[in-house]
């Protein structure tokens, strides 16, 4: 390949490393650009800039691109799938045509004999050109395409009695590579959440993404095997998939590129079929430090005091999804040792703690928390951690575990760090107990942050922007304008905002008080309490989030 010859003697390519391509080429029958660009020695872009310049073909980035419904419908979808390339334009006669292979001649001469115009290859990278794919033919057209030509693949639909048909299409390949393709691209996308969701002529398929739920663009006849990919699903979670009437609750582990993933999946019968929600739990992003969660250096340390307190209950409040849990692990982290015997009873096991002894609770054979807890109470530990304080049950054992010596780390449901003590006392525990007990609470929200690739400066006016933010003349803030990297979103990633109340005597006669939160703010602000939303105005002045995504979590 003349390619090969211009990377040795541009010193792109050494002899030793086209030795190895060379051996890679003939072991998995790969082409010699493509074993070059597996093994590393160079990325598929430098490679397509060379092709470009010798060949004389344009190198486009198709984030860039604005393609026309005109030149889409020039080339059926299974063309596209098929041949992985994309119609971008079309004009006097010419097709110009996506490719990441200059080379596949027998491609553009089939292309120009359905079309019957001129074919004019432009080169971009194979990742863009997926991406194009799914967002204009839709997640799993290929396989759809194959689906519709199998002759042993029978449409059910998802009532009646079928359930020896409905696994054995959940068992054929082509639906198990359409399940794989959902998941995976939840995983690409860093989706927290999958969402299929069956309508009357329709199946929606959403991913959450940073908070946010985004539909996938999906070809509209999905819908037509949505009782097989729900039936592959049941199976991958070991259900049952004859039932389909009451909800289910399972779970799926899987790997993706050396990642372990846990898939939480939860089934419920809606009107035309059943409704999933699958939450992955990566667990590769998990184990954060306190301050890579956005903890400032002031609260940090405060928290930090008290996880090192010897006995005590700390609460972590905020609603679903407010990233509790990931908090309560990070903070084991920072304490966990040779030293320190920890336990946790979670509902259920999100994640595996090295050095953390974990215990799911199981209602259906009597394992609860208040059982768990009473339990391992006798096994000697050091720390305890409750999932969630949910009853009055739960908030006695932790009590009780808190008086005889532990610490103890929980979570609650409360708008914020004042109503925790007061959410314990409104379950049925005395005043008395919770100001002894209880060193602290913390609420937390969870941001959008600016993506970094493109996040830019403005200056607001006055009138664009809360009052309380105090904003001072001409003063600059930030925000994201949209790249490949955030896909056009602006944001990328989360970070916590944090309202850490640390008990004190004054807070703790309110509490005895039983005293409303407005008063307990109020002492607690004597003595240095942060609101969440003067926590979201610190991150908006730092760049890390905006304006809106502060107004939209917190309260004034």
């Amino acid at each position: 390949m003349f390619i090969t010859k211009l990377l040795l003697e541009r010193g792109l390519l050494v002899p030793a490393q086209l030795e190895e391509a060379l051996a890679l080429q003939q072991s998995e029958g790969l082409r010699l650009d493509r074993a070059i660009v597996q093994l590393g020695f160079l990325t598929e872009r430098q490679l397509l800039e060379i092709m470009a310049k010798e060949l004389h073909l344009p190198l486009v980035s198709l984030a860039e691109v604005t393609i026309d419904a005109e030149s889409l419908r020039a080339l059926p979808a299974r063309i596209v799938y098929r041949k992985r390339l994309v119609p971008i334009s079309r004009q006097n006669g010419t097709l110009n045509v996506a490719t990441s292979d200059a080379f596949d001649l027998y491609a553009f001469d089939e292309l120009r004999l359905l079309t019957g115009l001129t074919i004019q290859p432009v080169l971009a990278p194979r990742e863009e050109i997926e991406k194009l794919i799914k967002t204009h033919y839709g997640l799993g057209g290929d396989t759809l395409d194959e689906m519709v030509g199998a002759d042993d693949l029978e449409l059910v639909s998802g009532g009646g009695d079928a359930s020896e048909d409905l696994l054995e299409m959940a068992q054929e390949a082509s639906v198990i590579k359409l399940v794989n393709e959902i998941i995976l691209e939840a995983v690409n996308e860093r989706a927290s959440d999958i969402h299929i969701e069956p309508y009357e002529h329709q199946l929606s398929i959403r991913y959450r993404v940073d908070g946010v739920l985004q539909e996938a663009s999906i070809p509209a006849r999905m819908h037509r095997y949505q009782a097989a990919i729900i039936s592959r699903i049941k199976i991958l979670a070991n259900l049952n998939i004859a039932e389909r009437r009451v909800p289910q609750d399972g779970r799926i582990k899987f790997q993706v590129g050396g990642r372990q993933i846990d898939v939480r999946v939860s089934v419920i019968p809606m009107l035309f079929g059943e409704g999933i929600v699958m939450r992955l739990l990566d667990k590769a992003n998990v184990l954060f430090t306190l301050q890579e969660l956005g903890m400032d250096l002031e609260t940090f340390e405060r928290f930090k005091s008290l996880i090192d307190q010897p006995h005590g209950i700390l609460l972590v409040t905020g609603p679903t999804g407010s990233g509790k849990t990931t908090t309560l692990y990070a903070a084991l982290n920072a304490i966990v040792g040779a030293d320190i015997k920890v336990l946790t009873i979670e509902d259920p096991v999100e994640y595996h703690l090295q050095g953390v002894n974990q215990i799911p609770v199981d209602s259906h054979v009597g394992m609860t928390f208040e059982r768990g807890l009473r339990a391992i109470l006798r096994h000697d530990p050091d720390v305890v951690m409750i999932g969630e304080i949910r009853d009055l049950e739960t908030a006695r054992a932790a009590i009780q575990a808190s008086l005889t010596g532990h610490l103890v780390l929980s979570t609650l449901h409360t708008n914020d760090s004042a109503s925790a003590p007061m959410r314990l006392i409104d379950m049925g525990v005395e005043p008395y107990l919770v100001s002894s007990t209880l060193i602290g609470s913390m609420a937390q929200r969870l941001v959008r942050k600016n993506c970094p690739k493109c996040k830019v400066e403005y200056r607001p006016e006055p009138k664009e922007v809360p009052p309380d933010l105090g904003l001072l003349p001409g003063e600059v803030l930030y925000r994201g304008a949209g790249c490949e990297y955030c896909r056009k979103k602006g944001f990328r990633g989360r970070s916590g905002l944090y309202e850490l109340m640390v008990m004190d005597e004054s807070i703790s006669d309110k509490i005895m008080e039983r005293a409303p939160s407005p008063e307990i703010v109020a002492a607690a602000r004597k003595v240095g309490l942060r609101l969440l939303r003067e926590d979201g105005w610190a991150k908006v002045r730092q760049g890390i989030t905006t304006v809106d995504e502060v107004v939209k979590c917190t309260a004034i």
